[in-house]
């Protein structure tokens, strides 16, 4: 197999102090902070911070063509599907998802969920949140996602193992 190295290039550090943070909230259950897109890292990586109260949904089983999907538990524990496993992630937990797997997350029944999602390679992830924020508020229609599945390599699908689990 041959290895390539990605080199972002970018001019400088990006520091994303907590207050300043983009925030999008679902409703008190769910929260997303925008911490740095890809755009602000050259392409290496998009970050959110999401909180999630006991047993809310993140989001629905999906895959990504080109990047892999890092959560890192910073508090809590949470359900993720990897594949067709479900496994609960606690505290100072990671689950790398590599590009092609169906992924899916969730706060675990019972315990909230404080979680650091990174994709990488990036992609501007920041406006899908706000697409996913414009539908919830009735401004555009569910189906306008699957529109622009392929601009933000996000790509839905039904997972039985998940379903049956939530």
């Amino acid at each position: 197999m041959e290895m390539s190295l990605f080199v972002p290039k970018f001019d400088s550090s990006v520091i994303v102090r907590a207050a300043e943070a983009e925030t999008i909230e679902d409703d008190p259950d769910a929260v997303f902070r925008l911490l740095a897109d890809s755009s602000a890292c050259g392409g290496a990586l998009s970050t959110v911070r999401v909180t999630l109260a006991a047993g809310t949904d993140g989001a629905p089983p999906h895959l990504h063509r080109h990047s892999a999907e890092m959560f890192f538990l910073l508090d809590g524990a949470a359900e993720l599907l990897s594949g067709d496993d479900v496994v609960t992630a606690e505290r100072g937990d990671l689950v790398v998802i590599p590009p092609g797997e169906p992924h899916a997350f969730a706060a675990a029944p019972g315990t909230g969920a404080d979680i650091l999602v990174v994709i990488t390679p990036g992609v501007e992830r920041f406006e899908y949140f706000r697409h996913i924020q414009r539908i919830r508020l009735g401004e555009v229609g569910p189906e306008s996602l699957l529109e622009v599945q392929d601009l933000y390599d996000n790509h839905f699908l039904n997972s039985e193992v998940w379903a049956a689990r939530r």
